[in-house]
């Protein structure tokens, strides 16, 4: 079983992302990170089980999760180790956007 680490722009990501909902209800910032937490660990048991994403280049096996309440993924590279969590991206936001990060993780 593979461990789970964030970059550190992910938990970047993830504290601005909890920044903006604690502005619009106070509280929801603690339902989004609680989300988080739930789905960090489920993506240790298969990481195959996530469907990898297609539009990266066919070498790299880049998978994601989907928060099931907020619309964010959670996109991750499994580097054999460790799982790397890329991004805690806007599903509907500026797609791919984290590309350049692969490389800087693939070296760590």
């Amino acid at each position: 079983m593979s461990v789970v680490r964030l970059s550190p722009e992910a938990v970047d990501e993830l504290v601005e992302a909890a920044l903006w909902y604690r502005a619009r209800r106070p509280g929801l910032e603690v339902e989004f990170l609680a989300e988080v937490e739930r789905v960090l660990p489920l993506m240790e048991r298969p990481p195959a089980s996530f469907p990898r994403l297609l539009d990266v280049p066919a070498d790299l096996v880049i998978r994601r999760t989907l928060l099931p309440r907020f619309p964010y993924a959670v996109v991750f590279i499994d580097l054999g180790t460790e799982l790397r969590v890329l991004a805690v991206a806007h599903a509907k936001r500026r797609p791919g956007y984290w590309l350049n990060r692969v490389a800087r993780e693939e070296r760590r």
